[in-house]
């Protein structure tokens, strides 16, 4: 990637970036032997033609999933959504808990969680339930 002027982010080793002087960019996330291309249609066209050059690879066009994580656009009003919801299913049913009830819970209104709450000892950080807040 660094060939074709892409530079590696430094948060993700397979995360690179390429920007272009009219603040065109293009993000290209590498797993194994799939690559996604983010940024501005025409950039991305050029950017596949060079990349062929380089290496035998194959246009499956605009992707809907990408390691478990399904990608919703709605054009018209230029959004765009990840959802993991299929995963969440799958898992839950391999757990035999996708048919429980879902309860909302609250947290009380004046207790105010801080780094404070949580385990600093290896020991503690072991024993400490797992909680999820939405």
């Amino acid at each position: 990637m660094i060939k074709h002027n892409f530079s590696k982010t430094s948060v993700d080793q397979c995360v690179f970036i390429k920007r272009y002087i009219n603040n065109y960019f293009i993000i290209l996330l590498l797993y194994v032997n799939d690559i996604l291309i983010v940024g501005h249609d025409k950039k991305i066209t050029n950017m596949k033609k060079a990349l062929s050059k380089s290496f035998t690879m194959k246009d499956l066009e605009l992707a809907n999933q990408i390691l478990g994580i399904n990608i919703i656009r709605d054009h018209s009003k230029r959004l765009l959504w990840l959802s993991q919801e299929k995963y969440f299913k799958k898992i839950l049913k391999r757990f035999n808990m996708d048919t429980i009830k879902l309860v909302n819970v609250s947290l009380v209104g004046h207790m105010k969680l801080s780094k404070n709450h949580f385990p600093t000892s290896e020991e503690d950080k072991c024993d400490a339930p797992t909680i999820i807040l939405k």
